[in-house]
């Protein structure tokens, strides 16, 4: 048995190499969606076609018609990463799906429409936090593509440095695209209790925090009625899912 590359959310393609099959076999794959048949190019090989809904371990397993394993093969799907490239420099986050999949689903729903593209990081605060992910330059706002998501603060990740976490309003379930990476570790944003709900973390990053570090200590003033926002702007010119 042989994969296609895996990658978290996207579909993926499994071969099955085989002389004859027995009728009733069937296939199922863990943790990967709505497996079905499809067209095979190549001889002796059976292809099978889902969507993958959670990172880790995946096992496709073949079943007869009595019901006994013919076949089983493990792969691991990784955890999602995403390049983005900014005026300052590029970084990599690594997102956390199992323990926030809200929060790293709507962040990818963004990257992979190219909702990134252009903005700014328009709040940094040295030693606190840098956030992006709402305005363009102007600073202008730019209006969320998709709906509010609900708060996963109690997912058991802290808002550590260089963690990554959704930003909010008053309203605890109005995170919608700004995100802010933590400059350094700030336990005061985690969840204390439903008075104090704190902020959502989903990943971390994972290549080159010196870029977070830089762009955390840049001059910043008052611009468009907002206070922290960096004096020369500081652009995201693309995010991409790299795994």
């Amino acid at each position: 048995m042989q994969s296609s590359s895996l990658a978290y959310g996207k579909p993926a393609t499994f071969y099955v190499g085989v002389t004859t099959l027995n009728p009733g076999t069937t296939f199922s794959a863990s943790n990967c969606s709505d497996l079905q048949s499809v067209t095979s190019t190549v001889a002796n090989t059976l292809a099978y076609r889902c969507t993958i809904s959670a990172p880790g371990p995946l096992v496709l397993t073949g079943i007869d018609a009595s019901g006994k394993t013919i076949a089983t093969q493990s792969f691991t799907v990784p955890n999602p990463q995403v390049l983005i490239a900014t005026t300052a420099g590029n970084f990599v986050v690594e997102l956390n799906p199992s323990k926030a999949p809200l929060s790293s689903d709507n962040f990818l729903r963004y990257v992979d429409a190219g909702f990134y593209k252009d903005t700014l990081f328009h709040r940094v605060i040295a030693n606190f936090v840098i956030q992006a992910g709402g305005f363009t330059a102007g600073p202008i706002p730019k209006t969320p593509s998709y709906d509010a998501i609900s708060l996963e603060s109690q997912n058991g990740l802290s808002n550590l440095r260089g963690s990554l976490a959704m930003a909010r309003t008053a309203d605890v379930n109005s995170a919608t695209s700004q995100f802010y990476i933590n400059v350094k570790d700030n336990n005061s944003l985690d969840y204390v209790s439903a008075s104090q709900p704190g902020y959502a973390v989903f990943g971390t990053v994972v290549n080159n925090l010196s870029v977070i570090d830089q762009i955390a200590v840049v001059p910043t003033g008052i611009s468009a009625g907002m206070a922290d926002v960096p004096v020369t702007d500081i652009v995201i010119t693309n995010a991409i899912r790299i795994q």
